[in-house]
């Protein structure tokens, strides 16, 4: 697929706009069992010690440490469906940006600051402040444009690229399940 130019994803930019800020969905599970492996599942499990049971985010470890284990607030990669809808082309292709959920949500810093919870399937995830930005294997995949789209100056106040949780809540999750904001006090 040939990468969109900037003047294709500046249009695109309503209808990541008109995400919603409350109540979202889960489009897309991914689970990197291995260094560019992918296995979209209907359905997993999240573990507050391994993150998305069956990704390999811990064995994988962290240059962020340093002793280069796992980061424990890198355990779970969020990223807008709208977003990556639009950067990615075909549905195929979503799994190559490198994050486990795809989901149908309003993720920037306005609506979800670091600390934020969300219930999603029988889960509760937290978000965390470490920043997550378009990398090499993201333009590699998808283009220089979109990299500059998702990590401009309005790209990483919106969370274009995607956000970075942790689980605090061990449980099930499914492609289709409600994702929303929980209040701390009730958790």
């Amino acid at each position: 697929m040939r990468p969109l130019t900037t003047d294709e994803l500046e249009a695109g930019l309503a209808d990541i706009l008109a995400s919603p800020r409350d109540d979202g969905t889960v489009a897309m599970i991914v689970r990197r069992p291995a260094t560019n492996k992918r296995e979209v599942v209907e359905s997993g499990e999240l573990n507050v010690a391994d993150g998305l049971v069956g990704d390999s985010w811990r064995s994988r470890g962290s240059r962020m440490t340093n002793d280069g284990s796992a980061h424990p607030d890198m355990q779970l990669n969020l990223m807008n469906s709208r977003v990556i809808g639009l950067v990615a082309g075909s549905r195929d292709r979503w799994g190559l940006a490198g994050d486990q959920f795809f989901v149908d949500l309003d993720l920037s810093k306005e609506n979800l600051p670091a600390g934020t919870r969300l219930a999603v399937g029988s889960a509760i995830i937290e978000v965390t402040a470490v920043a997550h930005l378009g990398c090499r294997k993201f333009m590699s995949r998808f283009g220089m444009d979109s990299m500059k789209f998702v990590n401009s100056r309005r790209g990483k106040e919106l969370c274009f690229r995607g956000i970075n949780a942790k689980v605090v809540k061990s449980g099930s999750v499914s492609t289709g399940d409600i994702i929303r904001k929980v209040r701390t006090d009730m958790v």
